[in-house]
This record gives structure tokens, C-alpha cells and sequence, in this order.
């Protein structure tokens, strides 16, 4: 009898695993062809759930399985692509939260002073691109540094002996002062007499009265406005450079700031025409005096260009101030090595307030650019009075401030009780010698030590979201990485990292280069992280960047770059080329 109801056991237990099996089999065949698998690497996933895997399935535009070697090895089939990550780190894909994306692809064929050191190596670079293009009938472009020229600011003089031939105007890296020739200037109709537009300066000599060629802030436009515009070839041209350039930094989603109605229309058409490889979230801009009939064309281009996940808008960008190298960034303190200057903000309370509440009820998310501390609490308290004033939205509130580069200590609390966004650039607080000691000096050690103080946010329990602010600066969010976590520069200077206390562990910059940029966005139910039925956009770098020293981050390399599930960049390809 014992025998027989042993033999009865086994019999079920093997039927009960032959029928599991095929169950199983029949799911993965229900499942469909696994057309992408990444293995052997070291799956970091910014999924809280699952943190860590070696191996990621890719079906169709979507995640499969994010699991093991073995586990995704079975799934795979005649038709799939096998990427092997060799050890390397693999990452959802980089999401660059505050960018001039269009704008970064134009700089792209223009002179670039981003890697340009010392004067000699701007000498050089201008001189060199206008040799190579003669034809332009204007020599354009940017990123230089403060820095470079000391405590002075160029002149038109240097850049005539450039440039002598043709107007030439070249705008800090930073996008707040342009440097112009004479020619430019001349074009423009600047001289002595002209003067100063609302908002802006035009630096002029304080002995002849003559404009220097320097232009700040508002001022620029009187040379912008001369500048021909770029043809539609050029912006197609542009867009197709700037994913390119996405692609070779692991970026595959950015919200880029300041765009206009034509912008948009050109992301849509590439959408529509499945050519727009990167997810673009589109910021339009706003003026502190903008109507209501202005706000209602701004609501038709939101509903226009809804959500979708490649191209969308429904935020919009405010400026507050300027920025702290030409002292205009907003302080709540006179500058240190200026004390007649504190920086005024470019709009006051009683209009920033009623504006930020009317964007807030018209279910806007609203960006402000805020450098300066004074400009920062400002945003806060524009936020707050929103909050007072409306209901919140069904969606919730995910308002941010863009920069926030100095804050007072009793404001960084106010990001996480606001449920405020700090849109944050790390690798704009290089702590290079030079730049530390700039911001120094014009705020003063106490101020230049709560500089880019996105640790601090962080244990406050502030949402943060990192970016380049490209073309200011490079895309590359790698240097990013470094920079937030070790507050050096890549060379590892200052020795033991500049306000080491804003440190953030290397799991929490990426968090906020990628599922926190997502939640900045209202995406994180599509993209961000590497889960099941999230979009199959990837990164996978060079080396396994948890196994080595955070100093040596800025080594690292983007391998591969998987967007929508298809290979886009490959850098063995590349170098193969």
C-alpha cells in the first residue's frame, strides 16, 4: 500500500512539473521573439525593487527580463542581437534634465571655446575656424571661460586682431555675456551714446565711454537680432548633430530648455517621421510680462505637442536672475569684492508670484532659472504662494528650479517641504582652481562653500535632477558623475574635494541622471529605470565604474547606447571606422 501511494506521489510530482514547464515554455513562446539581450555586465538598475542583475532582454522597444545571465541566455533566440557589456557597468540611459538641445547642435558647427584653457588656446581656436571657413558672412560660437581672461573681461581689440575681416561675436560659456568685434558692433549700431537695454548692460570704457564689446545679459540681443537666422537646413542639420553627440554620451532622453513654437514643430516632425532618436522634453520660455493671450497660444502648443513618450512639452521656463561671474546673479548679500553690488533680480515678487500661481493653475510645470540665493528663495516663495493660492493638480505638483547654484542654508529644507525640484548641473561646479577661486572671491569663502549644495538637498530629502546645460558645457554626463561625487576635477584637484560634504554616493547621481530625471519630467512610468515593460533605452560603459576607484570615474567611456531597443552608438563601431 506505502509502495503504491509512493508511486502516486512521484507520478503527480513529475506531472505537476511537466505541465509548470510547459506553462512556462509556452509563456516565453506567447512572449514572442526576444529581439536584443545584454549580458555580463553589472546591471545597475535604479529600480528600488531590483537594484542589481547581470543581464538585461529587450522586446521590441521594451524590457523583457532584467535578471541573469543564465535566466535571460534562455530567451534568447536565431534572430536575437546579443550585446555583451564585458563586465561593464549597464544603466538606463542617460536622461540630461536641463540642455539647449538644438541650440547645442548649431554650436556644433560653429567655433568652440569649451575646451579652450588659456587666451592662447582661444587665439588659436578662433583664428583657426575663421581660416577654415572663410564664407560665413559672420564668425560665431562660444564657451569661453571668465576665468581665462583673469580679472578683466575681453575686448573687441582682441577679437578684431582675430577676426579682422567680418563681424565675430562669441558668448560665454555660460550663455549670460557676449564678447564682439567692432565689425559687430558697428553692424549692430552700438556705440557710446547707446544705451543701456532693460535688463542688460553694455560694458563701455570708463574713460571714453566707448563699448568695450562686451554685452551682458538683455544687451546681447542688440547683436543676436543681427546675426541671420539658421535656414531649415541648418536646424535639420543641427537636430541631427545634437542626437548624434547624445548618442556618443549614453544621453538618450533631455529636457531642453528655452524652445520655441518653430522648435517644437521640428521635433514633431521629426517624431512623425520616426527620425527623432532621443526623447525630447520641450521647456518654452515666458516673459514676467507675458498676457493672457499669450499664455492661451502657449496652452494650444501643451495641448498641440501632449504627452508622448519621444517628444512632448508642459513646462515652461522664467528667468530670475543672471549669474555669479558678472555679478548678476540675485544675492541676498552684496557681493564680496563688490559691495555696491548684490545682483537685481530680473523680476520682482509681485509679478514673479501671480505669474508662477497662473502657470500652476493652467497645469504648467514651471522652471525657473535661479543662480544667485536671493534668486533662489525667490522661486521657493513663488512656489509656496502658488500652492496657497490653487488646488493642487491631479497630477501633482513637480515645479523646479534650474541651477541653483548658491543657497542660503535656511532654504535647501524648503526643496523637500515644497516638493520642489533642484535642477542641478554638477560638472558647472568644476572645482578648478581658477573657477573656485572666482566664485570666492566675488561671494566669499562662507557663500562659495555652500556652492552647488546638492548633497545637502538630497539629506533634506530634495528631489534632485542633474544635467549639462549643453552647449555651455559638455553633454558628457560622465564628468557629471565625477564631479558629483568627488567635487574634484578629473585631475583630482582640490586635494580632498571642494565642500566635500556635498558628496553624493555614486548610486544617487546616477538616480538623479536617470530615474529621478524621469520623475522630473512625469515619466517614470515609461522610462528611467530597467524593469519589465519600462522603454529599452540603455547605456553600457567601459568599465565596471562600482568595482573602481571613484576617483578614476571620469576614465570611463560609453561602450553602447540602446535606444527604443536598437543599437544607435557603438564605440567599437566607431573606432572601427
Amino acid at each position: 500500500m506505502a509502495a503504491r501511494i509512493t508511486a502516486y506521489l512521484v507520478a503527480l510530482i513529475v506531472g505537476t512539473t511537466l505541465i509548470a514547464g510547459l506553462i512556462v515554455g509556452a509563456q516565453r513562446d506567447d512572449a514572442g521573439p526576444v529581439d536584443l539581450i545584454v549580458v555580463n555586465g553589472n546591471v545597475y538598475t535604479s529600480d528600488v525593487d531590483n537594484p542589481t542583475a547581470e543581464a538585461v532582454a529587450v522586446q521590441g522597444n521594451k524590457i523583457l527580463m532584467v535578471g541573469s545571465n543564465r535566466d535571460v541566455q534562455r530567451l534568447r533566440r536565431a534572430q536575437t542581437l546579443v550585446v555583451d557589456a564585458r563586465g561593464g557597468t549597464v544603466l538606463p540611459g542617460f536622461n540630461d534634465a536641463h540642455l539647449h538641445f538644438l541650440s547645442g547642435g548649431l554650436a556644433l558647427r560653429q567655433v568652440n571655446l569649451l575646451d579652450a584653457e588659456t587666451l592662447a588656446e582661444i587665439e588659436l581656436t578662433v583664428r583657426a575656424w575663421a581660416g577654415k571657413h572663410p564664407t560665413p558672412a559672420w564668425v560665431t560660437g562660444g564657451g569661453w571661460a571668465y576665468e581665462t581672461f583673469a580679472r578683466d573681461l575681453p575686448t573687441r581689440q582682441m577679437l578684431d586682431a582675430l577676426v579682422p575681416d567680418r563681424p565675430a561675436y562669441l558668448t560665454a560659456a555660460d550663455g549670460r555675456t557676449g564678447w564682439a568685434n567692432s565689425a559687430a558692433l558697428a553692424l549692430a549700431g552700438i556705440t557710446r551714446r547707446t544705451p543701456n537695454p532693460t535688463d542688460g548692460l553694455i560694458v563701455k570704457d570708463a574713460r571714453t565711454g566707448v563699448p568695450t564689446g562686451i554685452l551682458k545679459d538683455a544687451a546681447m540681443r542688440l547683436i543676436a537680432t543681427r546675426i541671420p537666422s539658421p535656414t531649415r537646413d541648418d536646424r535639420i542639420s543641427a537636430l541631427r548633430a545634437a542626437m548624434d553627440e547624445a548618442h556618443r554620451r549614453g544621453v538618450t532622453s533631455v529636457h531642453s530648455a528655452g524652445e520655441s513654437a518653430d522648435d517644437l514643430e521640428l521635433y514633431d516632425e521629426f517624431r512623425r517621421e520616426r527620425e527623432l532618436e532621443v526623447r525630447v522634453y520641450a521647456a518654452v520660455s515666458a516673459e514676467p510680462d507675458i498676457t493672457n493671450a499669450e499664455l492661451d497660444t502657449l496652452d494650444a502648443l501643451r495641448e498641440k505637442y501632449d504627452d508622448d513618450p519621444v517628444f512632448k512639452t508642459g513646462a515652461v521656463k522664467l528667468v530670475v536672475d543672471g549669474n555669479i561671474a558678472t555679478h548678476t546673479a540675485a544675492m541676498l548679500e552684496p557681493y564680496s569684492n563688490s559691495p555696491s553690488q548684490s545682483g537685481e533680480p530680473l523680476v520682482g515678487h509681485e509679478a514673479l508670484d501671480p505669474l508662477v500661481a497662473e502657470l500652476d493653475d493652467r497645469g504648467w510645470q514651471v522652471l525657473i532659472h535661479a543662480i544667485g540665493d536671493r534668486a533662489v528663495r525667490m522661486a521657493l516663495d513663488a512656489f509656496e504662494y502658488a500652492t496657497a493660492e490653487n488646488p493642487a493638480p491631479d497630477r501633482g505638483r513637480r515645479h523646479r528650479i534650474e541651477h541653483a547654484e548658491a543657497l542660503d542654508s535656511v532654504d535647501i529644507p524648503r526643496f523637500g517641504d515644497l516638493g520642489v525640484i533642484a535642477s542641478m548641473q554638477p560638472y558647472q561646479g568644476l572645482p578648478d582652481p581658477s573657477h573656485t577661486a572666482m566664485w570666492s572671491e566675488n561671494v566669499g569663502e562662507t557663500r562659495a562653500a555652500r556652492a552647488w549644495a546638492y548633497g545637502s538637498i538630497a539629506k533634506a530629502s530634495g528631489a534632485l535632477a542633474f544635467g549639462s546645460n549643453w552647449p555651455a558645457l559638455t553633454m558628457d554626463p560622465l564628468l557629471g558623475l565625477h564631479v558629483a561625487v568627488n567635487r574634484t576635477t578629473p585631475d583630482g584637484e582640490p586635494q580632498g574635494g571642494w565642500s566635500p560634504a556635498e558628496r553624493l554616493a555614486l548610486g544617487q547621481a546616477i538616480d538623479a541622471y536617470t530615474r529621478e530625471a524621469a520623475w522630473a519630467s512625469y515619466d517614470e512610468h515609461r522610462k528611467g529605470s530597467l524593469k519589465r515593460d519600462l522603454l529599452a533605452d540603455i547605456v553600457i560603459l567601459s568599465q565596471d565604474i562600482f568595482a573602481i576607484l571613484p576617483s578614476r570615474l571620469a576614465e570611463t567611456s560609453v561602450a553602447v547606447t540602446i535606444f527604443d531597443g536598437k543599437v544607435v552608438f557603438s564605440r567599437a563601431a566607431e573606432t572601427n571606422n
